[in-house]
């Protein structure tokens, strides 16, 4: 078997693919597609980081992964399967057993504990897989375990973000997105959760797919995918990039991966 082969043969499958995928927004009649005509393919396990300025496409492309959004033309498929072909229930199904969303604002209920927001899905009817994590032991994976009855109103923001990466993860998915997960963040505490991002991929094998306007938060992931004007602009795995290099001063254009 020649090299080429065999680096095919090893390669991880993919695990998202979007195929010509545009997204009209309805009432904008004569604003350009927020998504326009995208083609990207996501491999299983690789962590990678949407780039782009405000009204780039990088969140509604993000929405429109999970199922979040309906796609005026094209398609996203999870382990090939369309999802953009299913039924609202199927779609459902899929989203609730193979993807997790982190949102930038949290999206938690400060009055409830970190564990009862992170349990919500399962007291709201979700019934997880065979195997899937305890609480505790999602509490644990995102370093909380000692303040799991705290409600979440007296945490602070980086452990109510930690919170929701944990509550992401009560489906046991495959996929995690997260959009803007250090957007509300200090410098610290945004090491923490990449930190926690990293070691999820590490230890559960989690494909992560990250919105982010940040080049030093970008950098941690495996892969750059940068946006503008609803296209890919340019692509790059982050271990291609000099260090002593700002990757955004490079010229525009698509790097061989």
């Amino acid at each position: 078997m020649n090299d080429r082969a065999k680096a095919g043969k090893d390669a991880p499958r993919p695990l998202i693919e979007v195929r010509g995928l545009t997204k009209i927004y309805s009432g904008a009649s004569g604003s350009p597609p927020a998504v326009n005509g995208l083609n990207v393919t996501i491999p299983n396990g690789q962590f990678a980081a949407i780039m782009g300025a405000s009204g780039s496409g990088k969140s509604t492309l993000l929405y429109l992964i999970a199922g979040l959004a309906e796609p005026s033309a094209g398609e996203v498929l999870i382990d090939s399967v369309s999802i953009s072909s299913l039924d609202d229930k199927a779609r459902a199904q899929m989203r609730n057993r193979r993807i997790g969303f982190v949102f930038q604002r949290f999206n938690l209920l400060g009055f409830l504990s970190a564990r009862d927001n992170i349990e919500a899905p399962r007291l709201m009817g979700w019934k997880p897989r065979n195997g899937a994590r305890s609480i505790d032991e999602l509490l644990a994976a995102v370093g909380l375990e000692n303040k799991r009855l705290r409600k979440v109103s007296e945490l602070s923001s980086g452990e109510q973000q930690r919170v929701a990466i944990a509550r992401a993860l009560i489906n046991d998915p495959d996929i995690l997105l997260a959009d803007e997960p250090t957007g509300n963040l200090d410098s610290r505490n945004s090491e923490a959760v990449l930190d926690l991002l990293l070691r999820l991929k590490a230890d559960l094998g989690v494909t992560i797919v990250m919105v982010t306007h940040n080049p030093d938060v970008a950098m941690r992931a495996d892969r750059i995918i940068q946006m503008k004007d609803g296209a890919i602009e340019r692509e790059m795995m982050t271990d291609e990039i000099e260090p002593s290099t700002e990757w955004t001063r490079r010229p525009a254009g698509r790097l061989s991966l």
